[in-house]
């Protein structure tokens, strides 16, 4: 019996008969392996294939239909925003992640506009790449605190470049104290884990308050809510 991974309301994890199915795509043969490395390492994953380049990537996606897609950005013949993009559209259930080592503006943000479900840099530790794959499959939106900070920035600074992330929103909604609380710590760049110790909570409450500011604001996951709660002020982006 294969052995996989399934997250329950308490973030445990559980047995299931389907390993989550991975294509690696990088151009680097070094990095390329040592991703394949860790996803075949970890229980719940397995990797079905590599690509060096987009279009290759595509193509592979088109054969085998993986779960997600590890994605560099920085790739020859199709770069990995252009393959993002042509994947999302036309396999809308492969989820993205891009793992790259680049977490300014100039990537972050076309690549969030491409898809990508998640943006880790290349210098994370494998344990957080391994998590941030598991969460961009189940839906979440796993980021590196490098580039929270810098997605929020942006939209501080240049609200025109995000634009068309989301619709604009009229006013702010009135959040709790203990929602915000944990929305601050988001936009710190906190996993649950590290918001449920600072909160005094479990992380099943965590989700749950996640998941009432995500209804709050109308939005469909983290990266867009912190778009939001940047637009609305109701977190303000360190500038340092």
């Amino acid at each position: 019996m294969t052995m996989g991974y399934q997250r329950t309301d308490a973030d445990s994890v559980v047995s299931v008969l389907v390993p989550v199915r991975v294509l690696v795509v990088d151009d680097h043969p070094l990095m390329s392996t040592a991703l394949r490395t860790y996803v075949d390492s970890s229980p719940g994953l397995v990797c079905v294939g590599e690509a060096r380049n987009g279009e290759d990537a595509v193509q592979i996606c088109e054969e085998l239909r993986p779960d997600v897609v590890i994605m560099d950005l920085q790739m020859p013949t199709m770069d990995g925003i252009a393959a993002t993009r042509a994947i999302r559209e036309d396999f809308s259930e492969i989820a993205v992640l891009a793992v790259t080592t680049f977490s300014t503006e100039r990537y972050v943000i076309p690549a969030l506009r491409a898809g990508a479900g998640g943006y880790i840099v290349k210098d994370a530790e494998p344990e957080e790449i391994i998590d941030a794959l598991h969460q961009v499959h189940e839906g979440l939106a796993p980021f590196s605190p490098a580039v929270a900070h810098q997605l929020m920035v942006s939209v501080k600074n240049n609200p025109s470049q995000v634009a068309t992330a989301l619709e604009r929103f009229p006013e702010a909604p009135r959040i709790p104290a203990r929602e915000l609380e944990g929305l601050s710590l988001l936009a710190k760049g906190c996993r649950n884990a590290e918001i449920a110790e600072e909160m005094t909570i479990s992380e099943a409450t965590v989700k749950v308050y996640m998941g009432r500011l995500m209804q709050r604001l109308k939005v469909r996951d983290r990266v867009q809510l912190l778009i939001r709660a940047v637009e609305l002020g109701l977190v303000e982006p360190s500038l340092d």
